[in-house]
């Protein structure tokens, strides 16, 4: 069924209020499809359509749908309703929609709620939004180490509707301190009567709550796991991360980086939702700021006014020899800051990779070097050496500067990520013309302007 004819449906069945017609449908579409065109209705049908729904149903929703639009649906629904669809949901998605309600809508919420959900909801929301334990779930499956493998098999399966995961699971001890884990094959091959003691896997990974989310999404993707146990300051098990939520938090933080390295701040909704206001904010400091970094440029090209003057030729390659510059730094910057933000690299490392970026440097504007020269020859043959000389230092230059800037802002603790394309390219442009302008006044033998 395609998107058209689920509009017209849902449509019929907000029309008649037909909370049968509604279940039929969602029998036979994914909720994603639905939830993907829920967007075309204003809030509040959006809201009755989720009222006609049964409750897992609209859970299944809410959870493909932005956070923001969570939040307005939630308000726009009864608390009665609200709290049995909560019900249904993961326990992590029930705690970050319970963080983005007013207060007041907490303290209807909350009554509605069994008592279980209730403080586990509450827990799983007082985590700081940067930390492991925001986006950390309590559906886990727990073993004993007493435990049979035939027993541990009938609690699993007592359990497995209601839980994230049951590939993993996890044992602990006594006092619920993590001490090791069971695959599901484990558990299935082993002889009926051993005891998960005697086939756990001892060492096991962990992350502590208080560790900042994106360290447990790194953990997982290094060690390739279903899931990553959160343990408190005790060693005792209080969660589970699982790799869909891990991709979540990297794919957020990818986005991050690539609107600093753009020079755009963190944007609180998607591109398509934000405000004109929001989207101007975010762009204008940067902006407005590399305007003065840019008036350095032509303070550069008013010093050496005699030497362009007489060779007006080299107008012709300005642009051209600058904007390699500050392509070659952006390339640098770009590879350097996703290895600084992976681990790939470190401060340390700067050393070495600066030999390794000089040399590459070197071969690219050696290249580029001998393809503008062909260029500078036919344009102007007296001017061919300068643009082919300039082009080398410049690229060599630009990848230096966009290489070793990250490194610098890591060092003093600011975010690699800043060093973005558009300040990179602008400190790339201000050296070029400084650059090529001495280089043309050495070579072509014409004094320099006296200050």
């Amino acid at each position: 069924m395609n998107s058209n004819n689920i509009i017209l449906n849902l449509h019929l069945i907000l029309t008649n209020k037909d909370a049968k017609a509604m279940q039929m449908l969602a029998s036979e579409l994914h909720p994603a499809d639905i939830a993907a065109v829920l967007p075309t209705f204003d809030c509040q049908q959006t809201a009755s359509i989720l009222t006609l729904c049964q409750p897992k149903t609209a859970a299944a929703l809410l959870r493909y749908l932005p956070h923001q639009q969570q939040k307005l649906l939630a308000e726009a629904l009864d608390h009665q309703t609200l709290g049995k669809i909560i019900m249904e949901m993961a326990a992590d998605e029930r705690a970050d929609l319970y963080n983005e309600l007013e207060i007041e809508q907490q303290a209807l919420l909350l009554p509605t709620l069994a008592k279980a959900e209730r403080e586990d909801m509450r827990t799983l929301a007082a985590y700081d939004d940067s930390k492991v334990g925001s986006i950390m779930t309590s559906d886990y499956a727990l073993l004993r180490v007493n435990q049979t493998a035939e027993e541990a098999i009938d609690s699993l399966r007592k359990v497995a509707a209601d839980l994230e995961t049951i590939y993993q699971t996890y044992v602990v001890d006594e006092r619920g301190r993590l001490i090791g884990n069971v695959s599901l094959r484990q558990l299935i091959i082993a002889p009926p009567k051993a005891l998960v003691k005697e086939f756990m896997k001892e060492q096991t990974i962990a992350i502590e709550a208080e560790a900042f989310k994106e360290e447990a999404a790194q953990m997982i993707a290094h060690y390739d796991l279903l899931a990553l146990p959160v343990v408190n300051g005790k060693d005792q098990l209080v969660g589970i991360v699982t790799y869909d939520d891990a991709m979540d938090v990297a794919s957020a933080q990818a986005d991050a980086e690539f609107n600093k390295h753009g020079a755009v701040g963190q944007l609180a909704c998607s591109f398509k939702e934000a405000s004109i206001g929001m989207l101007y904010r975010k762009r204008v400091f940067w902006l407005v700021l590399l305007v003065f970094g840019n008036v350095l440029s032509g303070t550069g090209i008013a010093y050496f006014e005699d030497t362009i003057t007489a060779y007006v030729a080299l107008v012709f390659f300005l642009p051209l020899l600058i904007g390699s510059s500050g392509n070659a730094g952006s390339q640098s910057a770009t590879l350097m800051v996703r290895a600084l933000a992976t681990g790939e690299v470190v401060l340390k490392d700067w050393l070495s990779l600066l030999g390794k970026e000089l040399f590459v440097a070197g071969l690219l504007g050696a290249t580029m070097a001998i393809a503008v020269f062909t260029l500078g020859y036919w344009r102007g043959g007296d001017i061919a050496l300068v643009v082919a000389l300039t082009m080398q230092l410049v690229v060599i230059i630009g990848s230096l500067i966009g290489m070793s800037l990250p490194f610098l802002l890591s060092k003093f603790k600011l975010d690699p990520a800043s060093a973005s394309a558009p300040l990179v390219t602008s400190i790339a442009d201000i050296i070029g013309v400084i650059v090529y302008f001495n280089v043309a006044t050495a070579i072509l033998d014409f004094p320099p302007v006296s200050g």
